[in-house]
Order: C-alpha cells, then structure tokens, then sequence
C-alpha cells in the first residue's frame, strides 16, 4: 500500500491545495493544512478511524511527492486475538483463584474440585434436562445465579462467585458442601 492510500484510508478526506511560494491554510471538518516553506505543506488532521482516541492526530508533510509520516501516533486498539472459550481447566483456575482471596486452603478447592465435578465437570454451559439445575454449581432454579451478575449464562466467573458464596452461607466451606453432597447426593 503507498503513502497516498494509507492517508486516505486513515483519515477522511483532508483537501487543500497549495502554490509553491504563497502561504496556504485549509481547514475542513478534519483537520488543518498550513505551509511551513516554499513547496512544502504540513497537514496535522484529526483521526476520524473508530479505532482512534478522540483527539489523536497525526502530522504528514509533502513535497509535491508521497506522504512522509513526522510525527507521532498512539492508538487504544489491541491486536485481534483469537476467541478462547472457556474450559475446565480455565474454570478451575478462576476457581482456585477467588478461593485464596477467601483465604481457604488447597484441601477446600479439592473438595469443590470433587463436588463440581460430579455436578456438572466444570462446564459453565451445563444443564441437567430433568431438574433444570444450570451452570458450574448446578443452581436450581438456574435464575439464582443473577444476584452475582446479569452474565450468569454464559460467564463462568459469575457462576463461580455465585457458587462459592452459596457454599458459604449453607455449609462453611467447600469440605462441609462436599460431605453433605457424599452423604445425600445433593448440595
């Protein structure tokens, strides 16, 4: 691609023209061009691009010849990566995770590991077709889980955060929700 299709590509259109000895200025709705010397015309532009921070420019100079990038740029767009759908082990980790910021031991995630495995493999998107229980912690009714988020569909985290919390206030820990699950088959 040539310096003339970058411009244009970035920047709506910028039109100015331009004698090689008289002072020039364009403005237009994006951007300013001013002659800084005799055949050369500095144009500073305002980015139009959505990827683009409100206010950002850049400053291209010409002489009569392609476009030559002086100046400097800074954008907020991140490079496209590929979508990852969460797993069992990427839900394990969120898990292992919120429970050393509760400050419960190893012995509890291998409780919860035991419970939710049994209850849904750590799938976010499982359903028991009887009961309707849905999600990582099997919530019955599955509509529970929005008190920890609008997201609980499809956000493994929230399903979490709602789990443990339940966890919590009906049996202390995941060991005490693991004994109860042992001894009766359900939680």
């Amino acid at each position: 691609m040539n310096s003339k299709s970058a411009l244009c590509g970035t920047f709506a259109v910028v039109a100015f023209t331009c004698a090689s000895t008289a002072t020039a200025a364009a403005d237009t709705e994006t951007g300013t061009a001013a002659d800084s010397g005799p055949g050369t015309v500095i144009v500073r532009a305002t980015a139009e691009a959505a990827h683009d921070k409100p206010g950002a420019t850049r400053t291209w100079r010409t002489d009569a010849g392609p476009a030559e990038h002086v100046g400097s740029w800074r954008t907020g767009v991140r490079p496209k990566t590929p979508v990852r759908r969460p797993g069992k082990d990427t839900n394990k980790r969120i898990a292992r995770d919120m429970l050393q910021q509760r400050a419960w031991s190893f012995q509890e995630f291998r409780c919860l590991d035991s419970l939710w495995t049994r209850e849904s493999n750590w799938n976010h998107r499982a359903q028991n077709p009887s009961s309707g229980a849905y999600g990582i912690p099997q919530a019955l009714p599955a509509g529970k889980m929005s008190g920890a988020g609008r997201d609980w569909r499809h956000n493994p985290a929230t399903q979490i955060r709602w789990g443990l919390r339940y966890i919590k206030d009906r049996y202390g820990r995941p060991c005490g929700a693991w004994g109860h699950f042992r001894s009766h088959n359900w939680y």
